[in-house]
């Protein structure tokens, strides 16, 4: 991937209004381009389909991506794992560590978690990993393993997603508690009676927040 030629792109079609709302969208933690995500997509489908869906992951150039003082450069770097995700194995997972520790937001967070859950798929020790991490001191590991089946559907592993939600009771940050909220109602949308029951059954020792998302399609 020539990063030069991709970054010179971003730039070119930056704007000086978007760099503003969307810095200002993340707390201004972050540099931007100014670059809406449609025309990020536009601007990299090239550079990202240079990688069959077969190839290696390029690490390199994720790193290098990673390391940018650019917001965008973050976002192509998780576009091009997504594209080759069927390559991730569980030997990835502690380069995705990297990743999940440096440059933390949601933004980012929220995807990983599904790279290293379609990890878990296929490799069940990443079951005992997310555990571990479920108790982790840096609250972003915690959020991925809380939210990491999220979208499993009948696939998902219930008591594992009970004990690393029962890990993180007592919490007073809002990611995590956001999170547990989250992936209890989207196992309910497979089994609604199973999340009735556990929200029931810990209601005090959940935060509202966490109940409020939890049951918020229920009647």
């Amino acid at each position: 991937m020539d990063l030069p030629l991709l970054k010179r792109e971003l730039q070119k079609a930056a704007t000086t209004d978007k760099k503003v709302s969307m810095e200002a969208y993340m707390r201004n933690q972050f540099t931007f381009y100014g670059v809406q995500a449609t025309k990020r997509r536009e601007i990299s489908k090239p550079y990202l389909y240079a990688y069959s869906t077969k190839a290696p992951i390029p690490w390199d150039i994720i790193e290098a991506l990673w390391e940018d003082e650019h917001r965008e450069c973050q976002y192509v770097a998780l576009d091009l794992l997504r594209r080759l995700h069927r390559q991730l194995t569980y030997q990835d997972i502690s380069k995705l560590q990297v990743l999940v520790m440096q440059k933390s937001w949601w933004d980012t967070i929220d995807i990983l978690d599904r790279l290293i859950g379609n990890i878990g798929l296929v490799y069940k020790r990443v079951n005992a990993l997310m555990l571990n991490w479920s108790t982790s001191d840096y609250m972003w590991m915690r959020r991925v393993a809380i939210d990491h089946q999220n979208g499993r559907k009948q696939q998902t592993n219930p008591s594992l997603l009970a004990q690393i939600i029962i890990n993180n009771f007592g919490s007073d940050e809002f990611f995590i508690n956001k999170a547990i909220g989250w992936s209890l109602r989207e196992y309910a949308k497979v089994d609604s009676e199973w999340v009735q029951s556990f929200v029931q059954m810990y209601h005090n020792d959940m935060h509202n927040l966490s109940i409020k998302e939890a049951l918020k399609h229920f009647k």
